[in-house]
């Protein structure tokens, strides 16, 4: 049987306006679908990519005036540097028009958006704040998904019995456990939090990357504790190089296993709560020893102006993972 071009062309409109429709797969679909899942990608040889947070360029001051997006990519491709890894907080506005604006800038100037690195936090007696921080990180990761972003950087939240973020840092991150509650319940807390996370996770194929920030994720064993908790595909580690504060090597080498992106401190001018010395040669050879072929994403969190420290920060890092 002939098909006529006009009766093809009709064809072909139609299945491409069903298509439209379908932008987020359905979760039958999605149940339907077999094929490797993020545990099995993102190891063997091969190149690291270097990408740059926006954060480099606008680290809360002045709280009123972020340093925009679309100049963060824009100095990213000057300086020859793959992907950019976008804060949440310093987004102008979250409208689709502006999103689009964001890719589609991305794009034109060769960059990737790699990573969307949220404010969440999931430890709170109170179940309906647990909640509207769920409600939050879902509606992020539409927002990653609308980007073409993949990946989403989590945080678990922390006691907030020390009020000022100042203290918070002198203290080394540590701050005693809310009175009336225990360690273990936060845990739990955080866990089932991020398990709810999961099927959307799954449905708009955004991998989540909890990072080994304040609160619970202070430690690697804490850190490990709920991934491997959790123990899902699209749950992995987000390694930040700057975040350990003792025996960070050792520290890094057991959540490395597990890392499916990495954000690398540098400081020039001293750093905004305090400096370290890391040792990226050291870094390079921990993730090389897992395989580990994803993203190291620059994030510059020292004094000096982000325009000129970026560049060298950049050939830092060049130069530590060339092997």
């Amino acid at each position: 049987m002939s098909i006529s071009r006009r009766a093809l062309l009709g064809a072909a409109g139609t299945a491409a306006a069903a298509a439209a429709l379908q932008v987020v797969p359905s979760s039958s679909a999605f149940a339907q679908r077999t094929g490797p899942t993020p545990a099995s990608l993102g190891k063997g040889p091969g190149r690291i990519k270097l990408g740059v947070s926006s954060y480099s360029y606008w680290h809360f001051r002045p709280e009123n005036d972020p340093y925009p997006i679309e100049k963060v990519i824009e100095h990213a491709a000057s300086v020859g540097v793959e992907g950019v890894d976008i804060l949440h907080r310093q987004m102008k506005g979250e409208d689709n028009a502006y999103l689009q604006r964001l890719k589609k800038h991305a794009f034109v100037n060769g960059i990737d958006l790699i990573a969307l690195s949220i404010h969440q936090g999931f430890v709170f007696p109170d179940a309906a704040e647990r909640q509207k921080n769920i409600d939050h990180t879902v509606h992020c990761m539409e927002l990653a998904y609308a980007m073409g972003i993949p990946c989403l950087r989590l945080n678990t939240g922390r006691w907030n019995t020390t009020k000022s973020f100042d203290d918070l840092m002198a203290n080394k991150g540590i701050e005693p456990v809310l009175p009336g509650a225990t360690e273990a319940q936060g845990f739990e807390w955080c866990i089932s939090s991020i398990e709810k996370l999961l099927p959307t996770a799954e449905k708009l194929g955004v991998v989540l990357a909890l990072e080994n920030h304040w609160g619970l994720a202070r430690t690697a064993d804490g850190l490990m504790r709920i991934v491997d908790a959790v123990n899902s595909p699209w749950l992995g580690v987000l390694a930040d190089t700057g975040n350990f504060l003792d025996d960070q090597y050792a520290q890094f080498e057991k959540i490395a296993p597990k890392t499916v992106f990495v954000q690398a401190k540098t400081y020039e001018g001293g750093g905004e709560w305090y400096s370290l010395d890391i040792d990226y040669a050291r870094i390079a050879k921990i993730l090389a020893a897992q395989q580990y072929r994803g993203y190291v994403s620059l994030e510059f969190e020292g004094k000096a102006p982000a325009q000129e420290a970026v560049p060298k920060a950049v050939a830092q890092l060049r130069a530590a993972f060339k092997g």
